[in-house]
């Protein structure tokens, strides 16, 4: 290796990639079984940087070449932990073509804000990269097809971070109602039930130091900076707000909505989707409601979804449970339950290792599979797909569709109070132009997420 390719390989427009050379980064075109995969951290709070470097520890060959987040508190932070877990420091930037430009990147790991979430992800399927983008996957129904188109016009793999569609217990259960043991599915409800608290918007202040604002809005429309929308180490609260989320629907929602569809064998689209909510609980001010009910007409089946922050009683599922396959949730207090109700018996279902039982006659268990939380085997999935090509679990197609039920269940609600009836093949809502408007989005100038991939 000459100077010139070293300094190539090593500064590639970021700074402090103290390893960034070909012995540690290195990269073919092709993966093979045993080459090294250089992955890409877009996106530096907890969750994004938790699972990344979980994924490099429990993988053979799988190092992180940069890290990319326009909080320069977090960035530095995620420099930090990636330095002291694997002994080697990261570059860093705060601009993602970086990322997108460097040929040793194989892979990019998006975990920014929603809003952020499509067009990151088409950006590196243009540039030739894979990506795993966590949920949900976009705040409209456009830009989520958009990727689809992309993911294979580049021939690219790419996994939805949702990741019970890697849980043992979703196979298992996809397997007892594919059997004919439940009946016939005529009534499905699954429920998002957190504890919460009232919004305020904190006033307008100057953009902090620490913060690139106009790259954090992407393609939001420009306000001015608030500290409760954007923290400095936190995650802030801009899931209260529609520009950049789906509240809690398009959060903890997405799991559930996704992981039932899987285990009912992924059904296509809704014909009708009708939503309400509102400020019911605590009065406050977001635009996100904190009580939400959804119902959607699947044409064989009724699907609702029932919940928002407004439950302090409710639970998720506690950590001996999630790693413990011979335990399960209190089903009436469980927050993220699903009830799948068939002619022959009700089957309760829980993500991230909630298992699943079912009840037949006389409120008795006839059936049951217990499972531990899912992260490790999705993400061994992800980069087992990198080395062999095969689809993911978590593939852009399905994982499309359920983030269609999010985004379709909000926009019932923000129109109000009607039934909206949807085309799934052209995916357009039939005869309901504002409910059309907000399925498209609007994007800002040097931010839009293209017609043409």
């Amino acid at each position: 290796m000459d100077r010139r390719d070293f300094l190539r390989a090593s500064t590639i427009g970021v700074s402090g990639a103290t390893f960034g050379s070909q012995l540690l980064f290195g990269n073919s075109s092709i993966i093979g079984v045993n080459d090294k995969i250089v992955l890409a951290l877009i996106g530096c709070g907890d969750r994004g940087l938790g699972c990344i470097i979980n994924c490099c520890k429990n993988n053979e060959n799988v190092v992180i070449k940069t890290v990319c987040d326009v909080n320069k508190t977090k960035l530095a932070n995620a420099a930090d932990r990636v330095e002291k877990t694997f002994g080697y420091r990261p570059g860093t930037t705060d601009e993602m073509r970086n990322i997108f430009d460097d040929k040793d990147v194989d892979a990019v790991w998006i975990a920014t804000p929603e809003h952020w979430h499509m067009l990151a992800a088409i950006r590196a399927c243009q540039a030739g990269k894979d990506v795993y983008v966590e949920k949900n996957l976009s705040v409209n129904i456009f830009e989520s097809r958009k990727l689809v188109e992309a993911a294979a016009k580049y021939n690219r793999i790419v996994q939805a971070g949702l990741q019970n569609r890697s849980a043992s217990q979703g196979f298992s259960a996809r397997e007892y109602i594919q059997s004919g043991k439940l009946g016939k599915i005529v009534t499905v409800k699954t429920y998002f039930m957190l504890g919460g608290q009232k919004f305020t918007e904190a006033p307008a202040t100057p953009v902090p130091a620490w913060l690139d604002w106009d790259k954090w809005l992407g393609s939001a429309p420009m306000r001015s900076y608030s500290p409760s929308i954007v923290s400095e180490y936190g995650r802030g609260d801009w899931q209260n707000y529609w520009d950049y989320s789906g509240g809690l629907l398009d959060d903890e929602a997405s799991h559930t909505l996704d992981f039932t569809r899987m285990v009912i064998g992924d059904p296509p689209h809704p014909k009708a989707v009708y939503g309400w909510g509102g400020n019911y609980a605590y009065g406050g001010k977001g635009e996100v409601p904190e009580v939400q009910s959804v119902t959607f007409d699947l044409g064989e089946y009724v699907h609702t979804a029932d919940g928002g922050p407004s439950y302090k009683y409710m639970q998720k599922a506690s950590g001996e449970i999630r790693n413990d396959p011979k335990r399960f949730p209190n089903w009436r207090t469980y927050s993220a339950r699903v009830e799948i109700y068939g002619t022959e018996g009700l089957m309760y279902l829980g993500r991230h290792g909630g298992g699943w039982q079912v009840l037949g006659s006389n409120d008795q268990i006839v059936a049951q599979d217990g499972a531990i939380f899912p992260d490790n085997a999705h993400q061994k999935d992800f980069i087992e797909c990198l080395r062999s090509r095969k689809q993911p679990n978590g593939n852009i197609e399905e994982c499309h569709r359920s983030a269609t039920l999010v985004n379709i269940g909000n926009i019932a609600c923000r129109v109000r109070n009607k039934q909206l009836l949807f085309d799934g093949k052209t995916e357009k809502f039939i005869g309901n132009k504002q409910a059309n408007i907000l399925a498209r989005g609007k994007y800002r100038k040097r931010y839009e997420v293209p017609e043409n991939v």
